[in-house]
């Protein structure tokens, strides 16, 4: 399942081809560290709570982050679609930061 050109085409579109892409992949590379809450994400990347929720349902929606939890006590963690595409992201994460 490495370099998936589908995971590619789809990590491409949700990092790079739309608006918010980088407050996701900092979202993403936070996450990948130790698991996060919604509150302890929207600090540590300096973003208003609704903004994370709003990143965090567009992560969900394409199996690159899952949730742990119900109503206020939720973990988010990396997918297991996203390990097993996680050459891909760190080969887009680096164009990206390259880019800035």
């Amino acid at each position: 399942m490495a370099n998936d050109p589908y995971a590619k085409r789809l990590l491409w579109f949700v990092f790079a081809g739309s608006r918010g892409g980088t407050n996701r992949l900092k979202l993403v590379q936070a996450i990948k560290e130790t698991p996060l809450n919604a509150n302890q994400l929207a600090k540590e990347l300096g973003l208003d709570y609704k903004a994370i929720t709003h990143h965090v349902g567009v992560l969900e929606k394409n199996n690159i982050i899952t949730r742990i939890g119900e109503k206020y006590n939720v973990t988010f963690f990396i997918s297991t679609f996203l390990e097993a595409n996680m050459d891909s992201f760190l080969e887009i994460a680096q164009k990206l930061e390259k880019s800035k």
